[in-house]
C-alpha cells in the first residue's frame, strides 16, 4: 500500500510538472515574437549575475592578509621575481601589488604610476559584463512596451475584421500586450537590482584595493626614510 501511494504521488507530481510546463509554453506563445528577445535577455542576465557573484567574492579579489605576507617578504629581503610573478597570478589585488613591487627600485613616483596603471586594468576587469547587465535592465521594459504595441495592433486588426461584437477576437492581441509587458518588467526589475548591487560591490572592492596599495607605498616610504636616516648617522659618525 505504501509503495502504491508513493507511486501515485510520483505520478501526480510528474503530471503537475507537465501541466505547468505546458501552461508556461502556452503563455510564451501567446506573448508573440517579442517574447524571444525577452527570454534571451533573461538567460544572459542570469548568466552574468552568477558569473559576477562568483568572480567578485571578496576572498578572491582581496585575499586576507595578502599585503602583510608580501611585506614580510620585503622586510626579510627574500622577495624575488618568482614571488612577484606568483603574486600577480594570485588575485586582482596581487596584480596591483606586483606592479608596484616590480618597480620598487625605480622611485616612489614610478611605483605609484605602475600601481595606478595596473589598477585601471583591474577595475575594468572587475566591471566586465556590468554594462551588458545594465543594458538588459534598461532594454527589457522597452521590449515589453514593443510587445504591448504589437499586441494592440493585433487587437485593432481583429476589430477591423470581426467588429467589436466578439470579445474573443480581441483576447489574442490584448493577451499578447499584457504578457509581454509583464515579462519585460519581470526581467528588468531583478536585472536592475543586480546591476546596482554588483556596481556597489565593485566600488567597495576598488576602495579597499586602493587602501592596500597605499599601505604598501607608505611602507616603502618609511623604509626609505629609515635607510636615509641610518645613512646620515653613519656619515656623521665617520
Amino acid at each position: 500500500m505504501a509503495k502504491g501511494r508513493i507511486a501515485l504521488n510520483g505520478q501526480g507530481i510528474d503530471t503537475a510538472v507537465t501541466v505547468s510546463c505546458r501552461r508556461m509554453w502556452e503563455i510564451i506563445v501567446a506573448g508573440g515574437p517579442v517574447m524571444a528577445p525577452i527570454i534571451l535577455c533573461s538567460v544572459v542576465g542570469i548568466a552574468i549575475v552568477v558569473e559576477r557573484l562568483w568572480t567578485l567574492q571578496r576572498k578572491r579579489v582581496i585575499p586576507r592578509e595578502l599585503t602583510d605576507r608580501v611585506w614580510k617578504l620585503v622586510e626579510t629581503r627574500t622577495l624575488n621575481d618568482r614571488h612577484i610573478e606568483a603574486l600577480a597570478r594570485n588575485s586582482p589585488l596581487g596584480r596591483i601589488l606586483a606592479a608596484g613591487l616590480a618597480n620598487r627600485n625605480h622611485g616612489r613616483e614610478i611605483m605609484k604610476e605602475a600601481i595606478e596603471d595596473t589598477g585601471r586594468h583591474v577595475v575594468h576587469e572587475l566591471e566586465r559584463f556590468l554594462n551588458t547587465l545594465g543594458t538588459i535592465a534598461a532594454m527589457s521594459p522597452l521590449l515589453g512596451l514593443l510587445g504591448t504595441v504589437t499586441g494592440m495592433i493585433t487587437a485593432f486588426n481583429a476589430i477591423t475584421e470581426a467588429g467589436v461584437g466578439d470579445p474573443r477576437a480581441l483576447s489574442g492581441g490584448i493577451g499578447e500586450a499584457l504578457i509581454t509587458t509583464a515579462a519585460g518588467l519581470i526581467v528588468a526589475v531583478p536585472a536592475l537590482f543586480a546591476y546596482r548591487y554588483l556596481r556597489g560591490q565593485v566600488d567597495a572592492l576598488v576602495i579597499d584595493m586602493e587602501k592596500e596599495a597605499t599601505r604598501l607605498v607608505q611602507a616603502f616610504d618609511r623604509m626609505g626614510a629609515k635607510a636615509q636616516a641610518h645613512e646620515r648617522r653613519r656619515e656623521a659618525a665617520s
